[in-house]
């Protein structure tokens, strides 16, 4: 009788990255084959290489014709953030070899922050299935999009509205899980100041300024202990 609960507590969890996933993953395969890729090396991008945003910028990078190790070491750079997504996580990952290795590998950003917002001992138990669904549903859209760039020529104006409507729902499980609105209080006025004072890198500004506010928080330094764990 326990299963069906655990099943649909599962499904609950990751619906909310399959919504944005399969439309992305879609506009992925979708460009990618556009841009005059085969379909299958669109969808074995998405198995192998499994790197959000850094497949978006492949798909320009391979049409001009670039090297291999150029496109490597921007996707390294782009994804570094997740080796410390990984050092938060290291007490969760599952006790198999092979699976500690897939885990480490499926890390991305939506599924960093559904497993956060998780009790500790939650987190153990669902890290795995929960990382094979949500690049399931990446690798799912991105099939689906490869088969339709090779028959259509669509316009995909509109759907960039995805991937921040997936950010904001994320956002607000972390909330609701952790009863603490200080991180997008910091992140909205970090971007704000950010914004007015260098527009060209408000980025990579902003996430400066939330990390320090974060490291000086008192007692919610960046080693601190989640609330759950």
């Amino acid at each position: 009788m326990k299963q069906p609960s655990r099943t649909l507590s599962l499904a609950s969890l990751t619906a909310p990255v399959a919504m944005g996933y399969i439309p992305l993953g879609a506009i992925c395969g979708f460009l990618f084959v556009q841009a005059g890729g085969p379909a299958w090396l669109a969808v074995a991008a998405s198995a192998l290489i499994y790197a959000g945003a850094a497949q978006f910028m492949m798909v320009p990078m391979l049409a001009a014709g670039l090297p291999l190790s150029t496109i490597g070491l921007a996707t390294l750079v782009l994804n570094l953030r997740h080796v410390f997504y990984g050092l938060s996580l290291l007490n969760t990952l599952p006790a198999v070899r092979w699976q500690r290795w897939y885990v480490i590998f499926s890390l991305t950003d939506e599924t960093y922050s559904v497993l956060t917002a998780l009790p500790a001992e939650q987190r153990r138990q669902r890290i795995m299935l929960l990382s094979v669904l949500n690049q399931g549903w990446w690798i799912l859209g991105t099939t689906l999009g490869a088969v339709l760039g090779g028959q259509a020529h669509w316009e995909l104006n509109g759907l960039d509205f995805v991937l921040a409507a997936l950010f904001a729902v994320l956002a607000v499980e972390q909330w609701r899980a952790r009863q603490d609105a200080f991180p997008i209080w910091v992140a909205l006025v970090a971007w704000a100041i950010a914004q007015t004072l260098l527009p060209s890198q408000a980025l990579a500004l902003a996430i400066g300024l939330s990390l320090l506010a974060v490291a000086m928080r008192p007692g919610h330094g960046i080693g601190s202990r989640a609330p759950h764990d």
